[in-house]
């Protein structure tokens, strides 16, 4: 979770509604979808949003055998490997004959941030 400062690429806040975690910049919570904001900027931000990545499959547990359990595990790595967050975001059973489908969308969202972001310096042993 990035606790930029207020206004700044990737600030986030909690949503009033659902407790999530999100964008300070949202209009729209992403987890419960209720309404934040209802001002012009607010509207012309969710235009502007693209979905970058989006992913749907589905799993079928077979007629017969055992109850099989699943975890829904999302990881967060940023462009050297390294995990940046790790969550668990559903578990569940399926019996025989039952189907579960899943779907993962990231949307990207333009800032008016220009800044570039400070170069990591990283030592090796």
């Amino acid at each position: 979770m990035s606790n930029g400062r207020p206004g700044a690429a990737g600030a986030t806040r909690t949503c009033p509604h659902c407790k999530t975690t999100i964008l300070q910049s949202a209009a729209i919570c992403p987890s419960c979808r209720h309404y934040l904001r209802f001002d012009s900027a607010a509207s012309a931000g969710v235009a502007a949003s693209t979905t970058a990545l989006n992913v749907e499959g589905t799993i079928r547990h077979p007629a017969e055998g055992g109850a099989w359990e699943y975890s829904v595990v999302l990881v967060v790595r940023d462009d050297e490997g390294n995990e940046i967050n790790r969550q668990v975001v559903g578990v569940g059973a399926m019996h025989s004959g039952q189907e579960r489908s899943f779907s993962l969308s990231v949307e990207v969202f333009p800032t008016s941030d220009m800044r570039k972001p400070a170069k990591r310096v990283t030592t090796r042993h």
